[in-house]
């Protein structure tokens, strides 16, 4: 079974470099299963229910989310019906709206995906950890093959996380800090790492901000508005994943970012 996953796909250069992006990235990896992380994908904070469908339209079989969730108030709107779309599992049970993991039916195989959201420097929510042990267990009675989106701010976190429930899980990949990080990996149990998979959006940003209002917060500490950069170049970041779908374990995991340094060979 081979997963790709495209993440924080950024205001609409985000959308449009999954619009041009994701049918030729099928078409050269043909993956089983396509999951795009959102959470960022209308004006930088949220996701409305066009850009929802627009993504599915591109081709992602599952949307996760993020911190950033609620921050578009239409939202509330349609997401008990967004039945594609995955909010951290780990937000208080019973208390929001939406779903927090799935299960693909990949022809004779299936896929589950959770999503949650880690706590070190992040919003309270739920232990991610003892959500996870239970989502889990009850998973592996449906499937061996489980992706995770951990969205969290902290490396350590992220690696606490995939050493914790190597080998329970096939894949662990983070998402929030916008920046691909340089350490995918297969752990000796099988689970695939990789800390970060990065932002899809604006290239020369600041994590997708407009610079000048970034560098003048870290000059001078005044309130400023963060807007996405929506004038320059672009980037795509997504990672490539091969489990064995009989055990569940990892294969292989190979990062790829598209954009003015990594031209994507057609």
């Amino acid at each position: 079974m081979r997963i790709l996953f495209i993440g924080d796909v950024m205001g609409n250069a985000g959308q449009e470099m999954v619009d041009e992006y994701l049918p030729k990235l099928k078409q050269r990896f043909h993956p089983q299963a396509t999951i795009v992380n959102a959470e960022n994908a209308t004006k930088g904070r949220g996701i409305n229910e066009q850009v929802y469908k627009r993504i599915l339209a591109a081709g992602a079989d599952v949307i996760t989310m993020g911190n950033h969730v609620w921050d578009n108030p239409e939202i509330e709107t349609f997401i008990g019906s967004a039945k594609k779309m995955l909010r951290p599992a780990n937000f208080p049970a019973g208390k929001v709206p939406g779903i927090g993991h799935t299960i693909i039916q990949i022809n004779q195989q299936k896929l589950a995906v959770i999503n949650l959201q880690g706590r070190v420097f992040m919003n309270p929510s739920d232990d991610p950890f003892a959500v996870a042990a239970e989502l889990i267990a009850a998973l592996k009675k449906k499937t061996s093959c489980i992706f995770v989106d951990f969205h969290a701010e902290t490396t350590s976190e992220k690696e606490a996380f995939s050493w914790y429930f190597d080998g329970q899980i096939s894949a662990v990949v983070g998402t929030h800090t916008h920046v691909q990080t340089n350490d995918a990996r297969i752990l000796p149990q099988g689970t695939a790492f990789l800390a970060d998979v990065g932002m899809t959006g604006p290239y020369d940003g600041i994590l997708g901000m407009r610079r000048k209002n970034v560098i003048s917060r870290f000059l001078n500490q005044m309130p400023t508005r963060f807007e996405v950069d929506e004038g320059g170049r672009k980037t795509l970041s997504c990672c490539v994943i091969d489990i064995a779908a009989d055990t569940g374990k990892a294969r292989k995991i190979t990062p790829l970012q598209i954009n003015a340094d990594h031209p994507f060979d057609e």
